[in-house]
């Protein structure tokens, strides 16, 4: 990076004005949540956040509180995409169990009100962190950050999804062979050049996938930048962006979010930070392995296997995703002011998962 170019901090963090194309009538807004909000009373100021790749979000002030809306981008949508719907039963069903939500207020599928589906809860106020690093604060606050993260998480992983009602969440099990379906047609729905290692991988990959077919609730895209932290404690207030949450397999969620540690540096991993030449041990950010070893602890796990395997899958679908992205700006969809500098780091994010691949047995 740069001297002069932004930190993701800077890039990601705080609101902005509502971008012409993301507008919408807010005095038709302020009269329905009147409604359908008890004590919700105006005036109404909307506010566009920076951060968001998928789902445009806003924060909505008014004298007496806040809250935050995601909506469905407007324009041409990919099948499955922007599930805004999903978000809000994923957060309906955790936030009773005392699972770090957001309180969720209404999900509005009449597109008359500001044109797409969209649901409103409340804003918690804390910290997001886009650094993984996070600079700026003590070595052990550090180091208990990324402890609550691995908690968190474990604890999703424990939940009982019938109990809680997401019984019709998802289907359980053959999670990675649905998955690698899922992302190789959004790939090939949105695919701008040919990419030769993302082809192999959509072969190789559903015909090796490991025999574990554990099940769980799983977030999709937990990160350190997904989650709102107390102000000062190293605490996690709020997990955010449930739009890919489902059943599934805890250890695509948790391999997944083991990626900060094997993201390439400098920007070239998607946007998503990276612990690749971090000094971990003075930072107090725990190794990979040692990470690992907390979380099975926490699960009741003796260990993961088949690391290699879970590496090239979660390249694959990080490429996926990225190239939806890109094919979100080619038809006018994306929400992400940085959407479209995305594109460039489609092909090397799909070699690093054919690397991986190679070195699980591929040939």
């Amino acid at each position: 990076m740069s001297e002069s170019a932004p930190s993701r901090q800077e890039q990601f963090s705080g609101t902005k004005d509502v971008v012409e194309r993301l507008r919408f009538d807010e005095a038709r807004l302020e009269a329905y949540l009147a409604k359908a909000i008890p004590d919700f009373k105006g005036p109404l100021t909307v506010e566009q956040f920076k951060g968001g790749q998928s789902n445009p979000t806003y924060r909505l002030t008014t004298p007496g509180r806040r809250y935050v809306l995601r909506r469905k981008p407007p324009g041409k949508l990919l099948p499955s995409a922007h599930q805004v719907e999903r978000e809000y039963n994923a957060i309906a069903a955790l936030h009773p169990t005392g699972f770090p939500v957001a309180k969720p207020y209404l999900l509005c599928e009449d597109d008359s009100v500001i044109g797409t589906t969209f649901y409103v809860m409340e804003c918690v106020e804390g910290r997001i962190i886009w650094e993984p690093t996070i600079p700026g604060i003590t070595r052990e606050h550090r180091a208990a950050i990324y402890d609550a993260m691995n908690a968190t998480l474990a604890r999703l992983h424990m939940l009982d999804y019938q109990k809680i009602g997401l019984t019709e969440f998802g289907r359980p099990g053959n999670y990675f062979a649905r998955q690698i379906s899922r992302w190789s047609k959004q790939y090939v729905a949105s695919v701008t050049e040919t990419i030769e290692a993302m082809d192999k991988l959509m072969a190789w990959l559903p015909e090796h996938i490991p025999a574990d077919d554990s099940v769980s609730i799983v977030h999709g895209d937990y990160r350190l930048d997904n989650m709102i932290l107390h102000p000062y404690e190293p605490r996690v207030l709020a997990v955010l962006d449930w739009e890919i949450s489902t059943i599934g397999h805890p250890l695509a969620d948790f391999t997944y979010h083991l990626m900060q540690w094997r993201m390439p540096p400098g920007g070239s991993g998607g946007g998503t930070g990276s612990l690749m030449e971090a000094d971990l041990s003075a930072l107090g950010i725990p190794s990979e392995q040692d990470y690992i070893a907390l979380y099975c602890e926490r699960t009741g796990r003796k260990g993961i296997d088949h690391l290699d395997y879970y590496y090239a899958y979660n390249f694959f679908r990080i490429a996926g995703i990225l190239q939806g992205i890109v094919g979100r700006v080619r038809d006018g969809t994306a929400a992400n002011a940085h959407a479209a500098t995305m594109a460039a780091n489609v092909r090397p994010l799909a070699e690093l998962g054919w690397d991986y691949a190679k070195r699980a047995g591929a040939k």
